[in-house]
């Protein structure tokens, strides 16, 4: 019941700015630290970007002062703002949530969603 969904990915060059979105959705009860992560072809996925409920924010060192992450807790979203892109940043962008779902038993899990594309249009 409970969904993760991304949007916003496409086609930028480098230097270029895209912002991104995620959306939790369904059977919640609480949605708690939310965060993106990044997956380049051959490459491991990367936790680039945090934050909690309460609005603490960790980045990953490579992309501090260029990204900038939200949330609007009242639509259970977060969004990422990217600025000054660069070709390195060419992955698939996937967004994770810590959820309490209402049929749980009390265990928040982590639900991930189905990722979006940022590609260099170099």
């Amino acid at each position: 019941q409970v969904q993760v969904v991304e949007s916003g990915g496409g086609l930028v060059q480098a230097g270029g700015s895209l912002s991104l979105s995620c959306t939790a959705s369904g059977s919640i009860f609480s949605v708690n630290a939310m965060g993106w992560y990044r997956q380049a072809p051959g490459k491991a996925r990367e936790l680039i970007a945090d934050i909690t409920r309460g609005g603490h924010t960790t980045y990953l060192e490579s992309v501090k002062g260029r990204f900038t992450i939200s949330r609007d807790n009242a639509k259970n979203t977060i969004y990422l703002q990217m600025n000054n892109l660069k070709t390195e940043g060419t992955a698939d962008y996937i967004c994770a949530a810590n959820i309490w779902a209402k049929d749980s038993d009390g265990l928040a899990l982590y639900y991930w969603g189905q990722g979006t594309q940022v590609t260099d249009s170099s």
